[in-house]
């Protein structure tokens, strides 16, 4: 059986969250993120224009199941000297961070900063996909 036709990117991720409205603020009052679609009180879809982040409520302690853990989600930047700016903004609204941005070996730059709920986000300038 042949394969069928490439997919256009992942660009739909939804994540688990126990505090929705502190993540909702996160993505859209920080990162720049948009409302697309809030079908309740309990779940909302976020979108930059050319993807969606799907927040859902969770009351779940996933600590000691064996759910899916996620690693990490990425924002693409555009430009390496972006990467710097938005440590320091997100740094000045007191956002957890691991470390300074840094330059990967691969020429990429970024840093990991935390939401509200603990999800692990890096925003990252990538050559490749990077505008």
């Amino acid at each position: 059986m042949e394969r069928p036709p490439a997919s256009s990117g992942m660009r739909h991720v939804a994540i688990f969250v126990k505090k929705l409205e502190a993540c909702e603020h996160f993505y859209v009052q920080l990162l720049g993120m948009k409302v697309e679609w809030r079908p309740d009180l309990n779940n909302v879809y976020l979108t930059s224009g050319n993807d969606n982040l799907a927040l859902h409520r969770t009351n779940e302690d996933f600590t000691h199941q064996l759910e899916q853990r996620l690693d990490h989600i990425g924002f693409i930047i555009n430009n390496e000297e972006e990467v710097d700016q938005w440590y320091d903004f997100l740094s000045h609204h007191q956002i957890p961070t691991r470390q300074p941005p840094r330059t990967h070996r691969d020429g990429a730059r970024s840093f990991y900063c935390y939401d509200p709920d603990g999800t692990v986000v890096q925003i990252i300038y990538h050559p490749p996909i990077s505008s």
